[in-house]
């Protein structure tokens, strides 16, 4: 046995009903390295590592750690072999405190006689926080009062406290701002260089040539190829995960403005604690883009804009109707839809049906003499699924089963299926796939077509650059500058304006 080698996976299965999530997959990660793991939503990595993390049972397969069969029943079983998981999605419980969240699982090592020290729960908790860098976050609050970065910290706190051979990051990374990237990576960075080794899954390629020390993808639950270091291109990464090749440039190919002078949205003086006077036009047929940092207002912008938070004063108006967006149902009532940067908390109710949720929007559509039926939301559900090619077994099927790339189809699927004449997208592509993020951008270019009108809020300045016919920069809660669609456009001058 290579004494070099902390972790290997061997024939791997898991299936989901008649879905095959993952087939005879095999890996051996190494020590000292920082190996990536890709492929397309719904390509297997999350399933994969998830077994590894004791999330999963496999059907088949033998794993071994440190030499030594490794065949965990729970995320702490693995623990105890210093396995740790940081998942995609939120992984703390929002109604307890961080120290508790921390130490999930592991109260016992803080009581005596049956009582729970707290105090030293918090003690220990205050102390792994400032070694992975979340020194401003206060063990003792709820999970539930911080931000989205801030639980994630949590999360990578509870990781890091079993000093892990193996750290798996899923998708981690795509719910951080900079600042939280960098402790994330420094975090990593420790694991690998006192010899363990560090599994990274994320869709952002050129974090992943940055960062990683090897590559594995995967396609459709099967291994494809791995590459080293010296191999690591984006072009040729792109074309072993969808099994074709994907142009660099995939964003539309004018380089000009084109849209209507008809304004479908008038903003006028938006004022709230995070965004100070705000006031916007969006025209029909308009890709409007908007930028900055993520401190900057321009997420709260959006929410503000579908009604989810009210604005102090100021109003946005839908000027076919004339009426004011005070709530989501009279933004909905108006044809608008919203994808939240939260998808999974805020986009989708994941215990729910795709049905249910690409139906929720439309009910009052679907309604005929008071009732609706059955049929009816099938049949909608049906359309939008199959137009959005969402991987699924059935509409039947829950979101939370769905990778992240085929939850955002459903979430596109709802408004469409809603018929939403103006769509206000959140980080459209954040977490989704080469594949997915391409054929987004098609749709949008569609909907441009069709005379819908986008606001499409993005951290992404290539997305921002090739997609949007104006760019409206956020800075300190209000609108800094303004640009056009042009070929003299540079993410170095939006940058100028951000900062």
């Amino acid at each position: 046995m290579d004494n070099n080698v902390i972790l290997k996976a061997e024939h791997m299965y898991k299936s989901f009903g008649v879905t095959k999530a993952v087939a005879d997959f095999s890996l051996e990660l190494e020590r000292g390295v920082i190996h990536g793991l890709i492929g397309e939503n719904g390509s297997g990595k999350s399933t994969f590592s998830s077994m590894v993390a004791g999330l999963y049972k496999p059907d088949s397969g033998e794993m071994t750690v440190c030499g030594e069969k490794y065949a965990p029943s729970s995320t702490e079983d693995a623990a105890k072999r210093r396995v740790a998981l940081v998942v995609q999605e939120i992984g703390t419980i929002g109604s307890v405190s961080v120290s508790a969240n921390i130490f999930l699982n592991k109260e016992h090592g803080f009581s005596k006689f049956g009582m729970i020290n707290y105090a030293r729960m918090d003690e220990e908790a205050r102390k792994i926080l400032d070694k992975i860098g979340g020194e401003h976050i206060d063990p003792r609050a709820r999970t539930e009062s911080l931000n989205l970065e801030d639980r994630k910290l949590v999360e990578i706190a509870r990781a890091m406290y079993c000093e892990p051979e193996v750290l798996i990051i899923d998708e981690t990374s795509n719910a951080l701002t900079t600042r939280g990237r960098r402790i994330l990576y420094q975090n990593m960075r420790a694991v690998r260089d006192r010899g363990g080794v560090v599994l990274f899954i994320t869709h952002d390629l050129n974090e992943l040539v940055e960062m990683c020390d090897s590559v594995t993808i995967m396609r459709d639950g099967v291994y494809v190829h791995t590459l080293m270091k010296h191999e690591m291109d984006t072009s040729r990464m792109k074309e072993l995960m969808v099994g074709r090749q994907i142009a660099d440039n995939y964003y539309r190919p004018d380089f000009s403005p084109d849209y209507e002078d008809e304004v479908v949205l008038d903003v006028r003086h938006i004022v709230s604690p995070e965004v100070k006077d705000v006031s916007l036009a969006l025209h029909r047929g308009e890709i409007l883009g908007i930028g900055g940092l993520s401190e900057s207002g321009m997420h709260e912008l959006g929410r503000i804009l579908f009604g989810v938070e009210k604005a102090d004063s100021g109003e946005a108006v839908v000027t076919a109707s004339k009426e004011k967006v005070t709530n989501p149902g009279r933004a909905i009532k108006n044809a608008i839809g919203y994808m939240s940067k939260n998808r999974d908390t805020e986009a989708l109710i994941l215990g729910y049906s795709i049905e249910g949720n690409i139906c929720l929007p439309s009910l009052s559509r679907l309604k005929k003499k008071g009732l609706i039926f059955h049929k009816e939301e099938k049949a909608l559900a049906d359309k939008w699924s199959g137009e959005l090619a969402i991987k699924m077994r059935s509409t039947a099927q829950n979101c939370s089963e769905l990778s992240g790339g085929n939850k955002q189809k459903v979430v596109l699927a709802k408004w469409m299926g809603n018929d939403s004449r103006i769509l206000i997208m959140d980080c459209p592509t954040r977490g989704i796939d080469i594949g997915v993020k391409e054929s987004i951008y098609k749709l949008m270019m569609q909907f441009k077509k069709e005379g819908r009108s986008m606001i499409m809020i993005s951290e992404e300045l290539p997305e921002l650059l090739g997609m949007s016919d104006r760019i409206l920069i956020m800075r300190d809660g209000k609108i800094s500058h303004e640009e056009l669609r042009s070929t003299e456009l540079s993410e170095k001058k939006i940058i100028s304006h951000m900062i």
